[in-house]
């Protein structure tokens, strides 16, 4: 993902507070909770005082002149300072677990949504951002993005109890309440620059988070590669850069941090210093005692204020990875027609692609590369097979993908019978067609989980796919049948075996149209002939084939030979061989390499 532009360092503290209050408004009552527990935490502060200088005044100063304590002030003052301990208590517990409640909300509602962006946005929204980097979207950036919430409710509650401090000083005396205009002022300007010239390492920050976690993620999914190829050290110096570019800027931020934050802690004790000189000469001891006091624990609450001012660059740069997500462009639109009304409802569909192009985007910017489907047109009668044909890139596994709507043509359109995709309701397309593509993919579940992926299905239903798949033989081989757990990405199996779960995984839906694009690749002949013989006698679907093997290539009733993205001919198999060379020649390679292979 291209890094972001830096916002004017004004802007940060603007656009920090905008986030704030953005989460007011999304949890308002956990912020009540929290901010009334900060409000009583704070006036307890001022209370405390209070009692402090009443003791002062009415007990020890007598009890030091008459050397006796009075015993109606022994117990005033122990009333009062139980009471303030309770309630001050009681409102560090609401402050905590209503910060702390609101901030887990509010990173759990946004994963949701930037998870639920992901699955709307077509794949070639994702074929442009590395997955990395949308894994540090959906969590390093999330926790960035709220970060400042668990003492901002502290911080808003405290800013009352300081302005509340502020008119008690001046019902109490001008000169100290001088001193805490220029104290409260400073504490937050202070944080405000450091807020400002933070922003930028912090965009940088979360910026190269995201980079580390996509090398990171490469090196993992590509071990067999790394490792078959000796790039151990190439993958671990590459991780290096970006770890130590990380480190470099993470540096950067805590010599910032050391440099502000003996700043921001000196403040506050400036003031009480200031409070001691000035106060000596102008009052009596417990009311110095009260305000001096005052100040000395406001010391801590208004960090508070500081924490998070101090955490807004990086809830900023959160928050501006987060909406490059949300806010991205390309979601697939959908109309309101039903499955149930493409045909009769039920059995194979008719297909119709009529004058289709497609050109997929650069990663690297906003300029589309070369058509890779030209005017594209052809229509496969309901219940027959098709078999797409032709050389490495001329557009078989993106037909594939505009069949079942992973995205939708730039020009032209696909049709179920008489209906644009289009124009079908959400999950209409995936209840009508199935797709089963080159890479398997199998998750770390059972082969129960891997086939019916949660949906409402017998064990008999699998049992049927799976044979028709021809897998029934090696899963119940398998030490636990259906409840086998096969391993992240299947790595348990064989290629063979992944790709014909991943098939009995299509078929137990039933599908109307199936898609397979090189899915039984892995298969020897004589099984793969079994699968396709058993798909079209036993199970009535339109079948559009992507394959390579010429025995499997015959079975289609008809080939489509493309070439840079357009049809160049078509007609039965044996048709083609005898009257197209390029053809022939294509389809004997492929057997000539498979046979060479074996």
């Amino acid at each position: 993902m291209a890094d972001f532009a830096i916002a004017p360092r004004p802007a940060v503290v603007r656009r920090g507070f905008a986030i704030l209050a953005r989460a007011v408004r999304e949890e308002p009552r956990m912020f009540a909770i929290s901010f009334t527990g900060s409000v009583a935490y704070g006036a307890m502060i001022i209370a405390q005082a209070y009692v402090l200088g009443a003791a002062t005044t009415h007990l020890v100063k007598p009890a030091i002149e008459s050397g006796h304590a009075r015993v109606g002030w022994v117990a005033i003052t122990a009333v009062g300072i139980l009471a303030v301990a309770f309630i001050k208590i009681s409102g560090i517990v609401g402050r905590r677990l209503g910060a702390g409640v609101m901030q887990y909300r509010l990173q759990a509602a946004y994963r949701r949504r930037v998870t639920r962006r992901y699955l709307a946005l077509p794949m070639s929204w994702h074929a442009r951002h590395s997955t990395g980097t949308l894994l540090s979207n959906a969590n390093a950036d999330v926790e960035a993005l709220w970060y400042p919430i668990a003492p901002f409710p502290f911080a808003a509650g405290i800013a009352v109890i300081a302005i509340v401090t502020i008119v008690v000083l001046f019902l109490t005396n001008i000169a100290l309440a001088l001193i805490g205009l220029l104290v409260f002022p400073a504490i937050v300007v202070s944080n405000a620059c450091y807020a400002s010239l933070m922003a930028p390492r912090m965009q940088r920050t979360q910026r190269l988070r995201g980079e580390v976690s996509a090398v990171a993620h490469e090196s993992f999914e590509g071990a067999l590669v790394v490792k078959t190829l000796g790039r151990e050290d190439a993958e671990t110096e590459r991780f290096a850069e970006r770890a130590t570019e990380l480190r470099d800027t993470l540096i950067q931020v805590g010599r910032l941090r050391g440099l502000f934050d003996p700043l921001l802690e000196a403040i506050p004790n400036v003031g009480t210093l200031l409070v001691l000189v000035v106060g000596a000469s102008q009052v009596d001891t417990g009311t110095l005692v009260r305000v001096a006091y005052l100040f000395g624990l406001l010391a801590f609450p208004l960090r508070a204020i500081g924490w998070v001012l101090t955490e807004i660059p990086r809830s900023v740069a959160g928050d501006e990875r987060v909406s490059a997500v949300l806010d991205a462009s390309g979601e697939l639109t959908y109309g309101s027609t039903p499955a149930s009304t493409v045909g009769d409802g039920h059995g194979p569909v008719r297909l119709s692609v009529d004058d289709v192009s497609y050109s997929y985007a650069d990663p690297d910017s906003d300029h589309e590369r070369p058509s890779v489907l030209r005017g594209l047109t052809f229509d496969v009668p309901a219940g027959r097979t098709v078999a797409l044909v032709g050389p490495t890139g001329s557009g078989k596994s993106t037909i594939a993908a505009l069949l079942v709507r992973l995205f939708d043509p730039a020009e032209g359109t696909v049709r179920f019978e008489d209906h644009d995709l289009r124009g079908l309701g959400r999950g209409a397309v995936s209840d009508v067609a199935a797709l089963v593509a080159q890479q398997t993919f199998l998750f770390d579940d059972t082969v129960r989980g891997n086939v019916t992926l949660g949906a409402d299905t017998t064990d008999e239903q699998v049992w049927a796919a799976l044979a028709a798949a021809q897998a029934e033989r090696f899963v119940r081989a398998l030490p636990h049948g259906l409840d086998t757990v096969i391993g992240e990405r299947g790595t348990t199996l064989s290629g063979g075996q992944r790709q014909r779960l991943a098939l009995a995984r299509a078929l137990v839906r039933d599908p109307r149209l199936l898609v397979l694009d090189d899915a039984t690749s892995s298969v020897d002949p004589t099984l793969e002939r079994a699968i396709l013989d058993g798909l079209r006698d036993g199970r009535p679907t339109t079948t559009v084939l992507i394959a390579y093997r010429k025995a499997t290539i015959a079975l289609a009733d008809e080939v489509l030979f493309l070439a840079d993205g357009r049809i160049v001919d078509r007609g039965p198999h044996s048709e083609l061989m005898e009257r197209n060379e390029a053809y022939a020649a294509i389809v004997s390679a492929y057997d000539l390499v498979a046979e060479r292979a074996g």
